[in-house]
This record gives C-alpha cells, structure tokens and sequence, in this order.
C-alpha cells in the first residue's frame, strides 16, 4: 500500500486487532513485503527471460558458501561501522557494539523506521542478502561464487581474530607470558 493511502476499514479493523493496546504499524511492513515480493519476482522473470534455468538441487558446498556469505553480508550491512552512512537515513547511532560494529535504532516515520529496522536487524536483512545471493547463483553463478569466496574468508578471518583475541585474554588472566623461553 503506498504510504499516502488510507487503509481500508477492514485493513483498519485487522491492523487494530493485531496491534492490541500496542502501537505496531504494520503499513510499513506491508511496503517493505511486497517490495521484497516484487523483487523475488522480478529476479524470477529476469531468469526466466534469459533462458537460466533452477538448479535441480543446491550443492552442498553452494550451500555453505551461500551460508557464509550470507551471514557475513548481513552483519556488514546491518552492523558494519563503515557501512553505518548507507544507515544513517533510517538509523540514530547508539554507541559501540565491539569489534568494529555499532548500535543504531531506528528513526523517522512508519516506512522510514520498518527499513531502519530491517537495517539494523542482521535477520532481517539475511533474508534479502540470501535472496540476491541465491539469484546471483542462478544468473551470474561464477561471479557470485566468488563473491562468496571473498565473503566467506572474511567472516572465517573474523572467527579466527576473535579467537585470537580470547586467547590473548585467556594468556594474560593467568599471568603467563605464552613464552616457551624460559
């Protein structure tokens, strides 16, 4: 529904049954649906025009990778101190949230704050990535599969910092160096 329109009596009746004594506008989300479904469909008949069929089954290493990348897309978009501009319009920052990520809430009016919560909402937003990703496997399979690749390293290097870091914590609690020196 655009954001200009009023919502019919029986929309009206439904969003005021569900909301209860809270005030959870769902025009917002609605918008953002029937965004989404307009781009799973577009991407559906973009496949279709170019002659790209389905894949009969998801091979397990695509699904890994696709796993990987998804999660590390959406913790850079939703989380990502670098990528908090692209946030800003929908988002107040609220301070630190370790290892290079951020706190935001978000802001503004109905549609303005449901995008402000898909952007700060790395759950949200791994639908949409994994979407796009999944679509990049079917219309452009080696160039998203390496973007995947890509993807995939930096959130296993991220592991490995945190690790890293825990174990460095781990070494200075007990007082010992980590030297074999002595």
């Amino acid at each position: 529904m655009a954001e200009g329109k009023k919502p019919t009596r029986a929309g009206e009746d439904v969003r005021r049954a569900y909301e209860g004594d809270q005030r959870k506008p769902l025009r917002g989300y609605a918008v953002l649906l029937g965004t989404y479904l307009a781009t799973v469909g577009g991407l559906a008949g973009t496949a279709r025009a170019l002659g790209r069929p389905l894949p009969d089954r998801v091979r397990l290493g695509d699904f890994a990778l696709l796993s990987l990348a998804t999660h590390k897309l959406s913790r850079l978009l939703t989380k990502d101190s670098v990528t908090s501009p692209l946030r800003a319009p929908f988002t107040r920052y609220r301070g630190r949230a370790g290892a290079s990520e951020v706190n935001e809430e978000p802001r503004g009016g109905e549609l303005r704050h449901r995008v402000g919560e898909l952007l700060t909402c790395p759950f949200c937003t791994s639908m949409w990535v994994s979407t796009a990703l999944t679509a990049g496997v079917v219309l452009a399979p080696r160039l998203t599969r390496l973007v995947c690749a890509g993807l995939g390293a930096v959130a296993v290097s991220d592991a490995l910092q945190l690790a890293y870091d825990a174990g460095k914590k781990a070494v200075g609690a007990t007082g010992d160096s980590g030297s074999d020196d002595e």
